[in-house]
């Protein structure tokens, strides 16, 4: 019984975001089959692996995470560091330019859906989607 605490405590703390990125939103991405909840702060983004996947290496886990970065961003990722889990990116978006629209298409994707359902919160559907770029 001592232990349900802990346990639970360290099951909250698996998707939580860094000290620099609470309270800020996540946007959820999935690129070649690893999905990260990503925040973005400033120059920094941060990616955190949401599922499970067997002894993955960093190698190409940086490269989908500074992939999701980048699409949640809109700036180029000039380095990202972390390991499989949590990675954080550094961003370059110009000289204090505008930052590339989100929802103008950046390249075309093929998608299908994984799940779907509505959030009890919100009452909206959310659909969770595969995507690869083409």
């Amino acid at each position: 019984m001592r232990w349900v605490l802990p346990t639970l405590l360290l099951i909250a703390a698996c998707n939580t975001a860094g000290p620099h990125f609470r309270g800020l939103p996540a946007t959820t991405v999935t690129i070649d089959g690893s999905t990260f909840d990503v925040r973005v702060n400033g120059r920094l983004a941060e990616a955190i692996r949401t599922n499970m996947q067997y002894a993955p290496r960093f190698g190409p886990i940086q490269d989908r995470a500074g992939r999701a970065m980048e699409m949640v961003s809109g700036c180029t990722v000039k380095e990202v560091r972390g390991d499989q889990a949590q990675a954080t990116g550094i961003l370059d978006c110009g000289k204090g330019g505008p930052r590339i629209d989100r929802l103008k298409p950046q390249g075309e994707y093929d998608c299908y859906t994984i799940d779907s359902y509505v959030s009890g919160a919100t009452n909206e559907l959310v659909l969770d989607l595969d995507c690869t770029l083409i």
